[in-house]
């Protein structure tokens, strides 16, 4: 597991850095976010707890500090697979 306070500042300002915002979401043991598209490219880290991430038919577990770069129009899924929950970073490409 990550340290939420420290971790999170360093990066959140990477990914700015980067171009990327940076987001927290935490959600509840079997929750599924199912053929999911943005328009942007997304970054994805696993801060605690078991993720399973499906990117276009192809199904990965993400391990906390793992970070996924998930390009713009790709369908994604995210399962929730630990019993506690978990709780993840985003970030959408910022426009220049």
């Amino acid at each position: 597991m990550l340290n939420r306070e420290t971790n999170m500042e360093t990066i959140a300002s990477a990914w700015l850095a980067r171009g990327f915002s940076c987001g927290s979401w935490e959600d509840f043991p079997n929750t599924l976010w199912e053929n999911v598209v943005h328009d942007k490219d997304e970054l994805f880290m696993v801060v605690s707890g078991e993720i399973e991430l499906e990117l276009a038919g192809q199904c990965k577990r993400i391990q906390p500090g793992e970070e996924v770069l998930i390009p713009a129009g790709i369908v994604r899924s995210k399962r929730i697979l630990s019993p506690n929950g978990a709780h993840w970073l985003f970030g959408y490409r910022q426009a220049l």
